[in-house]
């Protein structure tokens, strides 16, 4: 159980650390523009942190707890980048699909991003779980 914990704070960290630098950065200079009339003022915290919350119990789900198990943090970074693939894909394909006006590149930067940000967070998620509990023994 202390490795779930581990691993679950660890690739929590991560991805809301890397996923933050991006969304203030890049993130808000491509998304608004493209997006313009549909992205709200304000963050709606409710949503948001359930998407968080319930992302990085999928993650570790199908991806960085298996890798544990393994001794292997590649294991995480391949499971992690494909979790990332068909979750981010799943949401900007429908939204390209269903959503007038949509822009078919967001669907694919974004598609992109979530591939990589799940990938990098996974990897590192169980890099960090191995060394504490090898560390603590």
């Amino acid at each position: 159980m202390q490795s779930v914990v581990i691993a679950y704070v660890a690739t929590a960290l991560v991805f809301a650390v890397v996923d933050a630098v991006w969304l203030s950065t890049v993130g808000a200079q491509f998304y608004r523009p493209r997006l313009e009339g549909l992205i709200a003022d304000g963050v709606v915290w409710g949503p948001a942190v359930a998407f968080y919350v319930l992302f990085i119990a999928g993650l570790l789900y199908f991806a960085v707890m298996p890798a544990v198990a393994e001794g292997r943090w590649t294991q995480a970074l391949v499971r992690g980048a494909l979790f990332g693939l068909f979750t981010y894909m799943t949401y900007d394909l429908t939204n390209w699909a269903t959503l007038k006006n949509w822009p078919g590149v967001v669907s694919l930067v974004d598609i992109a991003w979530g591939t990589g940000l799940s990938a990098v967070s996974a990897a590192a998620g169980t890099a960090i779980t191995l060394a504490v509990v090898r560390a603590t023994g």
